[in-house]
């Protein structure tokens, strides 16, 4: 049986990475705008992270774990829920703008559509936490948390997936300001569209925690997920807002990415 008070702790580290997503906003309590280098170096800085975080972490951890035997097919069915969330989203206006505009319905949609888009980032939390309470993991020591023996990926993952919403958080304020909307409000809405990810990381630890023999299998999902999420997600926005900059955008964004993966490197071999 799955410990409530493990499951509440997970439910509060994705609502930490929810409410980084908030952080995206707060600059615009101080400048009225950012200009395209610096939404494309941010965009860059956040897939250094994810594509650090999920090679040097969770698929470290799950080679760990056993044989490459599950950790692949695992990398490809994260692959695949990309593809199809895709599909789902394919047609769907479910841009900031609509967030302000929406009446209940419609917002009861989004935060549909957005169950999708987050999901994989609230599987990657909750997957790193595997082991919580133990006294140690297979692939790592555990640090402990208002008592709480967590996992060093656990902490990795989740300092990971909140840095990378930061820039999310950006985007997502950007056009609100065309709007005329408050800095506040704008906060609000970046958090929104969030709030999916405590729910997923509930759901992917309850899920790993009761078959553990899938672990390899969870670690793999959650980055198959993301990786294929900064290739086709991340990188098209990079150099699509840069494609007005000398070069294209492609040496903020490589300034960016090289960045995010020094800076997440030491700490996955901490």
């Amino acid at each position: 049986m799955v410990a409530l008070e493990n499951v509440a702790f997970v439910f509060v580290a994705g609502l930490l990475t929810a409410l980084a997503t908030g952080l995206g906003a707060i600059p615009f309590f101080l400048v009225d705008d950012f200009s395209d280098r610096w939404n494309v170096t941010l965009w860059g800085l956040a897939s250094g992270i994810m594509v650090a975080a999920s090679l040097f972490g969770l698929v470290r951890e799950g080679l760990a774990y056993g044989s490459p035997v599950l950790l692949v097919p695992g990398l490809l069915t994260g692959v695949a829920l990309v593809v199809v969330s895709h599909e789902v989203l394919e047609g769907f206006d479910h841009g900031p703008k609509k967030f302000e505009q929406a009446d209940f319905k419609k917002l009861l949609l989004i935060l549909g559509i957005l169950t999708v888009h987050s999901f994989p980032e609230g599987v990657a939390v909750g997957v790193s936490f595997a082991e919580l309470g133990l006294d140690g993991a297979v692939a790592g020591e555990s640090l402990l948390i208002v008592g709480t023996a967590v996992p060093l990926l656990a902490v990795f993952m989740t300092v990971a997936i909140s840095i990378h919403n930061v820039p999310e958080g950006t985007a997502i304020a950007i056009p609100l300001r065309s709007l005329g909307v408050s800095e506040w409000k704008m906060v609000w809405w970046a958090v929104f569209s969030s709030l999916p990810q405590p729910v997923g990381a509930v759901i992917a630890y309850y899920f790993v925690t009761l078959a553990k023999e899938f672990l390899p299998f969870g670690f793999g999902f959650a980055a198959g997920a993301m990786v294929y999420l900064v290739a086709t997600e991340f990188v098209p926005e990079a150099l699509e807002l840069g494609d007005g900059l000398p070069g294209g955008g492609k040496r903020e964004l490589f300034a960016g990415a090289t960045t995010g993966v020094l800076a997440m490197v030491p700490l996955a071999f901490v």
